[in-house]
This record gives structure tokens, C-alpha cells and sequence, in this order.
């Protein structure tokens, strides 16, 4: 065969190829239709939008089809959980938007030009209720929008404060001497610098409550997902922020200021700090990227990915993690403990210490293992 046969051969088969992708796209664009279906069906019916049971049934199904189809099974299951998440957060999404629980009320989002203000404000407008947004960095000429707080009623059904966490202590430190009527909280996700506007907030005798969604302003599916609520006080408020987050699959979790700042210690401020330093380790090294990449490892591979994700991140929102947490000097002396007894293990000799460093930690990750279908 000539180079052009070969040509055009390859062009033949390129566009069979295109031909299958626009039908594979078509037929998960008829899948979602009738997931809206289904959604609005078990709505009806007053059934839970996720079923492990029936997810663990089309997963398997899937898998036992692509072997007799000789695909692999790894791509079965992956691509069978992707349209299941796709499917979960289309029902949640429909499921907020049907209840309307803020249908002709207000809120007022503050910081809501940022990117977890803007998941709020997008979130709150989901549920019906009419949202204005205060930011320096906004547009003046968007509807529903002013730069300062201060300038506008502050007469909202819901006041969020989604500022930087330095910012916010201040903004809840202002509300609490002006009393707005409403439901006000934070979504800070530490709590340390915030304490004295809440507390004073509370003190005059504000509607006021703390929230923490544990997920990024990317976040489409909230199964799975973490939002912490701390009663600073007034335990109805607390239940009116957690009535938001009803209509979402979202686990609800409850805990003090104090404790929550412990934990994220260690949830937020050790995991960044880890993975802080280890890619300062490989940009400090002089190691051959390109190299690197040729000697990857699956492990070094995931890392290395996490990484990414966190090297993303806004620096200065990491800083104050750190910073700002008067429990995150715990957690960083923990890690350091942790990297020297690996360190010493090393350089003794003493494989048993090494070998109890892991078998200690494979014990400890095999508790916190998650439950069959989460």
C-alpha cells in the first residue's frame, strides 16, 4: 500500500472514530434526560436522590459486560462512576431548585466576587432566593451588586461573609454594632480569627451561626462532601444554615469553634504543609524535571498530582490556614516529629522502627476506611 493509500486509510478510520465519539456523546446526552426523569420520579415519591445499592449493581453490570466485550474493567468502572456522579449532581441541582426554600427572600453575600462567595451567591440563587452581592472587586454596573457592604440595607433574609478570614473577623465585628434582622454566618474556613466578631454578634443578639464547606467553589456534587456548622449560641440559627443544605446530599456535621479548629489543624493546615513541602523538596533538588518524569512512579504520580492541585491554590488563603490557627503549630510540629523519626530510622539502621512507622499507619488508614458504596 502507497503512502497515500496509508493516507488516506488513517483519515477513514479518524473519521469512523469522530463518527463513534459524536454517538457517545449523543446517547450520555439521552442518559441525562432520563436521569432528570428518574430525579423528578423519586422526588416525587419522597426517595433519597442516591441508592448505593442500585450504583453498586450498575457498576458490576458494567464490569461483567466490558469483559465480554474484551474492554478492560478498569475503564468500565471508571467511566460508569463518572456518568453516576454526572447523574447525581444533575438530580441534587434539580432537587435544590424544586424545593425553592428561598423563593421571595433575600441574601446578601459579602465577598461574593470571590470564588467560594461566588459558589454561595450561585448556590443561594439556585434555591430561589433574589442575591445581592458586596465586593471591592465587583462590577458597580451589575445588577444586584455594590463594592462596600456599608453602603446598601442590610435587611437580607441571609447575610453570608465570605471574605478573606482576616477581613471577615472584621466585617462580623462591624455587623455585630449594626444588628442586621437576619440569619448571618461565615464560611470561613478556620475559625480562630473570627471568634471575636462572632461572639459579638452574638452578644447583641444577632441570628448568627458558623459554617465551613469542606469543598472547593469548583465542587458541581455535594454527596460525599462536608459542611460543619459551630452554634456560636443561638441554635436556631444553626438549624436555619443547615435547612440551606437540605436538598443536597451533603453530610452535615456539628462541632465548637475550639474543637473545629483543632481538627482542621490537621485536616487542612497538615495536608497543605505536607504537600508544601514536598514540592519545595523536588523544586529545591535541581532534580531534571523531564527526567523525573521519565522515572515516575504510580505513587509519585498521585502525589505529584496533589500537588498540583495545591500549588493552585490562592497562596495567601493557604497562609492564613497556617497562620491564623492557634492549633496549627501542633500539627507542623507533628509533621516534623513524623519526618525525623523516618529520618532516624534511616540513618541507624533500624528497619524494625521503619517497619512500625508503616504497619502503624496501615492500621490507622484501615479504620478510617470508607463504607462499602461511599
Amino acid at each position: 500500500m502507497s503512502k497515500a493509500d496509508n493516507a488516506r486509510n488513517l483519515e477513514e478510520l479518524r473519521r469512523r472514530l469522530t463518527a463513534i465519539d459524536d454517538r457517545v456523546l449523543e446517547l450520555v446526552a439521552e442518559r441525562q434526560q432520563l436521569v432528570e426523569a428518574i430525579g423528578r420520579n423519586k422526588q416525587a415519591k419522597g426517595q433519597a436522590t442516591r441508592d448505593f445499592a442500585r450504583e453498586k449493581d450498575v457498576i458490576e453490570g458494567a464490569i461483567a459486560k466490558a469483559r465480554r466485550l474484551g474492554v478492560p474493567d478498569d475503564l468500565a468502572e471508571v467511566l460508569m462512576r463518572l456518568l453516576i456522579r454526572s447523574s447525581l449532581a444533575t438530580q441534587e441541582q434539580d432537587r435544590v431548585v424544586s424545593e425553592g426554600r428561598g423563593s421571595g427572600r433575600r441574601a446578601l453575600v459579602i465577598g461574593g466576587a470571590g470564588r467560594m462567595g461566588h459558589w454561595f451567591a450561585n448556590f443561594l440563587i439556585s434555591q430561589g432566593y433574589q442575591v445581592e452581592i458586596a465586593d471591592p472587586a465587583v462590577d458597580p454596573d451589575q445588577p444586584d451588586a455594590r463594592r462596600e457592604w456599608r453602603e446598601g440595607r442590610l435587611d437580607q433574609d441571609i447575610i453570608v461573609v465570605a471574605a478573606p478570614l482576616a477581613t471577615s473577623g472584621e466585617i462580623l465585628e462591624a455587623l455585630a454594632e449594626l444588628h442586621p434582622p437576619g440569619l448571618i454566618f461565615d464560611v470561613g474556613s478556620l475559625k480562630s480569627p473570627l471568634r471575636k466578631g462572632l461572639d459579638a454578634l452574638a452578644s447583641a443578639g444577632c441570628r448568627v451561626t458558623s459554617v465551613h464547606p469542606m469543598f472547593g467553589p469548583d465542587t458541581r456534587l455535594l454527596s460525599g462532601r462536608h459542611v460543619i456548622f459551630s452554634d456560636v449560641g443561638n441554635p436556631q440559627a444553626t438549624r436555619e444554615a443547615r435547612e440551606l443544605f437540605d436538598s443536597t446530599m451533603a453530610e452535615q456535621v456539628e462541632m465548637s469553634l475550639e474543637q473545629h479548629d483543632r481538627l482542621i489543624a490537621f485536616v487542612l493546615g497538615l495536608s497543605h504543609a505536607l504537600n508544601i513541602a514536598f514540592f519545595t523538596a523536588l523544586a529545591e533538588s535541581g532534580a531534571d524535571v523531564p527526567l523525573l518524569a521519565q522515572l515516575s512512579s504510580t505513587t509519585f504520580d498521585a502525589q505529584l498530582e496533589v500537588c498540583r492541585r495545591v500549588a493552585s491554590e490562592n497562596p495567601w488563603l493557604y497562609f492564613e490556614i497556617q497562620s491564623l490557627n492557634e492549633h496549627g503549630a501542633s500539627a507542623l510540629s507533628a509533621l516534623a516529629r513524623s519526618v525525623d523519626k523516618i529520618r532516624r530510622a534511616i540513618e541507624t539502621g533500624d528497619a524494625a522502627a521503619f517497619v512500625q512507622l508503616m504497619e502503624r499507619g496501615r492500621d490507622y488508614l484501615a479504620s478510617r476506611r470508607p463504607p462499602e458504596g461511599a
